[in-house]
């Protein structure tokens, strides 16, 4: 990345209170739950980092608590900011232990007036003792609930919980060679599978005749068939479903897709997956991994199934981290 500091577009901040009463916020420490406070970091995104900041010195004159995970007691216990890179406009997420928060007009007010560039602002209600930041109960507050970015020339609607690539310069990179690579001529069908809100799926929709995308989180989805809306492609198609399942009977119906583009969590795909992209029979797949070891393991099993990898391409879409990105391009026979 030519300039790789405060690339991150989400920042993501557990809020907490030391022995002696000071409010914290940052990160935990590695293995534990264990609350280390960061005020800034090299890495991540200035104006959010300055949110989080200021709603921290917010909470005392709210009289917001913050959540205690031992007791239950508390109230704030994590604040998500996502900012569009290329609109500028921000999304606020309060994560609280109950739905109620003190004076809530006033506090979007107060933090309005000190960043009015903050477009929407949502309460996500976790009152779980659990690992993950995000419940399932949401209120907008402010705004209409979503933020809009443009990548590779469309536009997309983020909502908080919707999968998007946290470096969106590389992220452009790694989207085009993807699309270079798939060789599109107009003519293909394509899979976009783990499509999330459809970004690689809109990206390469004019250069393919047809384009199916799959994914299992709804509110991705949602958020997928509003942006080809929004962009005016036509041609594209979401289903929230296994991919694997898709495939399989689209297999089974006789179907055939040319390309599969595939970009997995980082644990990677599963055998079940894999078999189906093989009974689809694409001349094309292109596997987009965020960690080269599953998508090493995973290679294993397509080319021992009739394809063959022609290239990786790494793309350093997480500097000053040990991870990045890579795309295997594989052609069949």
């Amino acid at each position: 990345m030519d300039n790789p500091y405060h690339y991150r577009n989400k920042v993501h901040a557990v809020f907490d209170r030391q022995t002696d009463g000071t409010i914290i916020s940052g990160v935990y420490e590695e293995k534990t739950h264990r609350v280390v406070p960061v005020d800034d970091c090299l890495i991540e995104d200035e104006k959010a980092d300055a949110i989080i900041r200021d709603i921290r010195g917010m909470l005392r004159s709210f009289r917001i608590k913050t959540y205690d995970e031992d007791t239950g007691y508390g109230l704030l216990r994590h604040v998500l900011v996502r900012r569009g890179f290329s609109t500028g406009e921000i999304m606020v997420v309060l994560v609280l232990g109950s739905p109620i928060l003190p004076s809530k007009n006033n506090f979007v007010k107060a933090l309005r007036k000190l960043y009015p560039e903050i477009t929407t602002i949502i309460i996500n209600v976790n009152n779980k003792k659990t690992s993950m930041v995000l419940g399932e109960k949401e209120t907008v507050i402010y705004g209409k609930g979503y933020i809009e970015d443009v990548l590779c020339g469309q536009t997309f609607r983020i909502s908080p919980k919707s999968f998007y690539q946290v470096n969106p310069v590389q992220t452009e990179k790694l989207y085009a060679k993807a699309i270079e690579l798939a060789e599109l001529t107009g003519k293909e069908r394509v899979i976009d599978a783990y499509c999330g809100i459809g970004t690689i799926g809109i990206c390469a929709a004019d250069r393919a005749k047809e384009v199916i995308g799959v994914e299992l989180n709804r509110d991705a989805v949602r958020d997928a068939v509003r942006n080809a809306k929004t962009n005016g492609k036509k041609n594209v198609t979401f289903y929230t479903a296994d991919a694997g399942k898709i495939m399989v009977q689209m297999a089974e119906q006789g179907e055939h897709a040319n390309v599969v583009f595939m970009d997995p969590p980082r644990s990677g795909s599963d055998e079940t997956f894999m078999s189906a992209v093989v009974q689809l029979h694409p001349e094309r797949i292109v596997y987009i991994s965020c960690n080269p070891e599953t998508q090493a393991r995973d290679l294993k099993y397509f080319t021992s199934h009739g394809y063959r990898a022609q290239g990786a391409y790494p793309f350093d879409c997480f500097p000053f981290t040990a991870h990045t990105e890579v795309i295997v391009n594989l052609s069949r026979g």
